[in-house]
């Protein structure tokens, strides 16, 4: 049995010497010293010595399993070693490269436009208001005097969810529920920018979504020529102090009077292109007087208050602002489209 103990270890040894594979280490492991392993079948038989020769056999047995085990053990962390050295050889690292640039992105066009309109006219003394997208008739066309079966509804073709709920067509309704709040007895002065929606047929220059930007002011004394003075203001702002305003007459069932503005175009100086169709103009927002029947609705006693509103779509603005043709190029996220306004 000693012999063959030691006939056991010198053959282990040598294959482990000979193994440069982990993995057939392991079974080499299994082989000699696993439960049906050559060691264990041979230490099986130790019941036939007498009594003198099982601890001497024992110990043998003792000493061959450790020898085996830690030929393995020393040659499975060699190998892993090995293994280690070449992996980060592999991976290894040029810190003298130059690193890869990282592209930072920007606000949207349109938040952009909307963020300086909104500064111009905080700066103004106006208030930001928001309000629901999903509006209330009685919001969205009564309390702005579109009773039903009003003609004027047919301007704005809705987005119906029931017959008395709706996709907002306007940010006016925040102006019809600030008055409502207000109580009929204290001055509003506030914008409203928000996204709204209608049935519209998609082209370069329509959306079936799309953003606005409403302005109301109501108090004692208000006149038109405080309209024209905050929109001339407006004008040269956003588009250069070289801007005139004109006033046309017009029609909304919010407003009376109400007026269309058109500023000054910045390619002809007003003498007449292509791009104002040979008038020199070119139309903004629309605007006026705030109709006697929407104060009296918000609880306003129109002998006493008046008040004038506005409204534009910024969409338009940057349109005009930055020369782009096609009001889709918005929406449809196109990285190249985006990233030539990041600077602007």
């Amino acid at each position: 049995m000693k012999d063959q103990l030691k006939a056991i270890e010198i053959e282990a040894l040598e294959k482990i010497n000979k193994t440069e594979d982990i993995k057939k280490l392991q079974d080499i492991k299994v082989a000699y010293l696993g439960k049906k392993g050559s060691l264990t079948s041979v230490l099986r038989g130790m019941g036939k010595l007498s009594k003198e020769e099982r601890p001497v056999v024992g110990e043998l047995a003792n000493a061959v399993r450790q020898q085996i085990t830690a030929s393995l053990e020393e040659k499975i962390e060699k190998l892993e070693q090995i293994a280690l050295e070449k992996q980060l050889e592999q991976e290894a690292i040029d810190v003298t490269l130059p690193g890869r640039p990282i592209k930072l992105g920007g606000p949207h066009l349109l938040t952009k436009i909307m963020e300086e309109i909104e500064d111009l006219f905080i700066g103004m003394g106006f208030e930001v208001r928001e309000g629901p997208e999903v509006e209330t008739d009685y919001y969205n066309f009564e309390a702005l005097n579109l009773p039903k079966n009003h003609p004027a509804r047919e301007m704005q073709d809705t987005f119906f969810i029931t017959k008395d709920l709706l996709m907002r067509t306007q940010t006016s309704p925040v102006q019809a529920r600030t008055m409502e709040a207000y109580g009929g007895n204290r001055p509003v002065k506030m914008i409203s920018p928000g996204k709204v929606y209608r049935r519209d047929t998609d082209d370069a220059t329509h959306s079936h979504q799309f953003t606005q930007i409403e302005g109301l002011y109501v108090d004692k004394h208000v006149r038109m020529s405080d309209l024209k003075g905050v929109l001339d203001i407006f004008a040269k702002k956003m588009f250069g102090n070289d801007r005139d305003i004109r006033l046309r007459p017009s029609f909304f069932p919010f407003t009376e009077p109400s007026v269309e503005m058109d500023i000054s175009c910045k390619i002809c100086q007003g003498k007449g292109c292509s791009i104002c169709k040979g008038s020199g103009w070119i139309e903004i927002l629309g605007a006026g007087m705030v109709h006697p029947n929407v104060l009296s609705r918000a609880g306003y006693d129109p002998n006493i208050y008046s008040g004038f509103a506005f409204g534009m779509g910024p969409e338009r603005i940057a349109m005009l602002k930055y020369g782009v043709k096609d009001i889709r190029q918005f929406y449809t996220n196109d990285i190249r489209f985006l990233k030539q306004y990041h600077n602007a």
